[in-house]
């Protein structure tokens, strides 16, 4: 039996249909493909970048000093890191040699009083800042971390009937979080020159 012109017409006509819905299911399943790759790598860079903020947000030391011993100490805290070095570098005017800030970890007056007291002979009763590095390493799983910052220890001195003049420690300040020798000595300048005025 042959089919009619009519019957042949609307034959290519469903055939040209199931063509144009097979093509349009192609097209559908690859802009879903797409989407749903696009959303993956979205993701992952989201991830990505959280995971960088927080590696830096751990790696980032801001010390906190806090007076104890009346004066005669700054306790050294940060509430993100347990610290397994730490050390504290002076002026090199100073004469004074680094010294390992822990336990604690704490800067102690009489590691410098005497030389600060010399420098700055004069009034009794003063107030100044001493620029110091302080370095710190610590371990974040199995990886040893380490900064040295530029910090502004505070001071005052106290005259003391017939004992002369004490030094007190009153706090610490962050002056830089790149600390370096050349830094330092800079800073010990500029205050020593800010001092004379």
């Amino acid at each position: 039996m042959s089919e009619t012109a009519d019957q042949a017409a609307t034959r290519r006509r469903w055939v040209t249909l199931a063509e144009l819905v097979a093509v349009a299911g192609v097209l559908i399943a690859a802009a879903t493909l797409y989407l749903n790759w696009s959303g993956r790598r979205a993701d992952e860079a989201a991830r990505a970048a959280q995971a960088t903020s927080t590696e830096h947000a751990r790696g980032v030391v801001t010390l906190l000093g806090t007076v104890a011993d009346g004066g005669d100490a700054l306790a050294l805290a940060d509430s993100e890191h347990v610290f397994s070095a730490a050390t504290v570098t002076f002026p090199k005017a100073l004469g004074v040699a680094p010294q390992d800030a822990l336990p604690g970890p704490r800067i102690m007056s009489d590691w410098f009083a005497d030389a600060l007291l010399k420098a700055n002979e004069g009034s009794d009763a003063r107030n100044g800042r001493l620029p110091v590095l302080i370095s710190v390493s610590w371990w974040d799983g199995d990886t040893k971390h380490s900064q040295t910052g530029l910090y502004d220890v505070l001071w005052r001195t106290e005259s003391r009937f017939l004992r002369g003049r004490k030094l007190a420690l009153t706090g610490l300040t962050l002056a830089s979080r790149n600390g370096t020798a050349a830094a330092l000595e800079a800073a010990w300048q500029r205050k020593r020159a800010a001092a004379k005025k």
